[in-house]
């Protein structure tokens, strides 16, 4: 019997971190910090937006100003959509480790040319091509984790990877709060947003001889089991000629079912946060205006840094919490949570002290476990031969759906004359995720399929 098969289905007994070696904290360190520039690049562009178009927008063009900035989110969300879905597929082909090599090179010179610029056109253009170069950081990076840590870790180093985002969004952050404070390019110090954010392309020396590639992964290929599930291990999975992996996920119905729940589930996730929550520090700029606060964007950078806390602490625990009462009980408390925390956040928080209190708990919800589950969850409802492609999939194909909500979040904002009104509207989605878990299996106490 394979002895690396026995460990991954058998919890192992004692403390949580009994089985973990040198080689799967450098797995988890390689993700970690794949996912750090990820989310460092997500809320660059949400903090700089306010200086950003004022730079590149006519006056006229101004008078629009929600209607832009949702288009240059949602220009951002369809190319990591479109470069996660080709990302991950390729990645259940090349491999884990070399599509995180090339998507961390690209993604770090696109951003760093858009700190050059100078129009609107120009600014969605590499945005787009930023985005296409961001997507397949995620599914590759978990992908290469779940594959090499033991079941009885997994979900807890999924949330410690998936942490990353919280600690680049954090980092972001506390760039702005110091750019916009001292602004050494006077109004165009967002540039530097971006310069910094081409750093990451000295990671790839590190992924290089760092990591190794999934074994699981490798011996899953030799083997040719292209079956997508557990249920369909066995029945004529191995073929001579591969099934395309992409087909697979809705050719096989079992397969076809989790892969439609739970991308449903990431829709929900992914227009709360960009068409609701991404909005936050603009908000919180309004409300300390009308308060008469001086530098109001700094009060913007402020909510997002105890934001952004709140969603460390989450993909700090959750692993620990999902294992504890099984994923689909996760999931549905996580939807609740975004669901009120939104109605506190817009309707009831009305000054910046309140939003000071309310963000990090914001933050826990909407972007800490409302992302963390796609981390620990959707790899274990599918095989190795397809589990990139499947988890880019739940994860990516959201985007090419929920990349026009933040554009039409922007014209309700801009017909109803503020943030509350439309974040309220948008909020409903979130009923969505207190219904579809539990149309999904439990897996909390199963190892991943083969």
């Amino acid at each position: 019997m394979d002895t690396n098969k026995t460990m991954v289905a058998q919890p192992a007994q004692g403390r949580w971190n009994a089985e973990l070696t040198t080689m799967h904290w450098r797995v988890l360190a390689g993700g970690f910090l794949g996912w750090v520039f990820d989310g460092y690049e997500a809320i660059a562009l949400v903090m700089v937006l306010v200086p950003m178009l004022h730079a590149l927008l006519t006056p006229a063009q101004l008078t629009s100003f929600p209607v832009y900035a949702g288009t240059a989110i949602g220009i951002t969300l369809l190319g990591w959509g479109l470069g996660g879905l080709v990302g991950g597929v390729l990645a259940d082909y090349i491999g884990r480790k070399r599509m995180m090599l090339w998507s961390v090179f690209l993604y770090a010179v696109f951003s760093g040319l858009t700190a050059f610029a100078g129009s609107f056109a120009m600014l969605c253009a590499l945005r787009f091509l930023t985005g296409l170069a961001l997507g397949s950081e995620w599914s590759t990076g978990i992908s290469l984790l779940a594959e090499t840590w033991p079941q009885k870790a997994r979900a807890k180093g999924a949330g410690f990877l998936q942490s990353g985002f919280g600690w680049g969004t954090l980092l972001a952050s506390v760039a702005w709060y110091v750019l916009s404070t001292t602004l050494p390019l006077g109004a165009q110090s967002w540039r530097l947003m971006f310069i910094l954010g081409a750093l990451p392309a000295f990671f790839v020396f590190y992924l290089r001889h760092g990591i190794d590639e999934s074994e699981k992964w490798r011996e899953a290929v030799r083997e040719r089991r292209w079956a997508p599930t557990e249920a369909s291990l066995g029945s004529g999975s191995k073929v001579a000629r591969r099934p395309f992996s992409l087909a697979q996920l809705f050719r096989d119905p079992v397969a076809r079912r989790r892969t439609i729940i739970t991308t449903v589930l990431s829709i929900v996730t992914t227009v709360g946060w960009w068409a609701i929550s991404s909005w936050l520090p603009i908000y919180t700029i309004g409300l300390a205006k009308a308060q008469g606060l001086a530098a109001a964007p700094v009060w913007g950078a402020r909510v997002s840094m105890s934001y952004t806390v709140g969603a460390i602490v989450a993909y700090l625990v959750a692993g620990f919490i999902a294992d504890a009462m099984g994923r689909r009980w996760f999931m549905f408390l996580t939807f609740v949570g975004c669901l009120v925390t939104t109605i506190m956040t817009y309707k009831f928080t009305h000054t910046v002290d309140g939003m000071m209190l309310v963000a990090p708990v914001n933050g826990f919800f909407t972007l800490g476990c409302a992302y963390v589950w796609m981390a620990i969850y959707p790899v274990e409802l599918f095989t190795s031969t397809v589990r990139s492609t499947a988890i880019s999939v739940v994860f990516n194909a959201a985007r090419l759906i929920a990349w026009v909500f933040p554009i039409i979040a922007g014209t309700l904002i801009h017909s109803f004359g503020g943030i509350s009104q439309a974040a309220l509207i948008m909020g409903s989605v979130y009923i969505l995720g207190l219904v579809l878990p539990w149309m999904l299996p439990e897996t909390a106490e199963t190892g991943l399929p083969d």
